[in-house]
């Protein structure tokens, strides 16, 4: 994907989203001059590019992540992968409901 297309992407999200520059961009803990530069073409860093991906496509709240979290979910899927399944199957019909 160009720089181009990914700054096209950013800007279409955050318009799809119907938040200003600093709404948008505050919940990544970038400042709105910093996100405009990412808007304007400026490349991306990864770890924005994740987080993006995380609160803004993936609908996630970061705040309330915790690192045990993941460290848990990290091990179920590497040692207990039917019950990580099982799991996330449950979770899922739970917030359908």
């Amino acid at each position: 994907m160009k720089a181009s297309e990914k700054t096209a992407n950013v800007r279409d999200i955050r318009r799809k989203l119907g938040l200003n520059q600093q709404q948008f961009w505050s919940r990544l803990g970038v400042t709105q001059s910093g996100g405009s530069r990412y808007e304007s073409g400026r490349n991306i860093p990864r770890p924005v590019q994740h987080l993006l991906r995380l609160v803004h496509v993936e609908q996630i709240d970061i705040s309330k992540a915790k690192r045990e979290d993941f460290e848990v979910a990290e091990y179920l899927k590497a040692k207990k992968p039917g019950l990580f399944r099982e799991l996330k199957k449950e979770a899922k019909s739970a917030v359908k409901k």
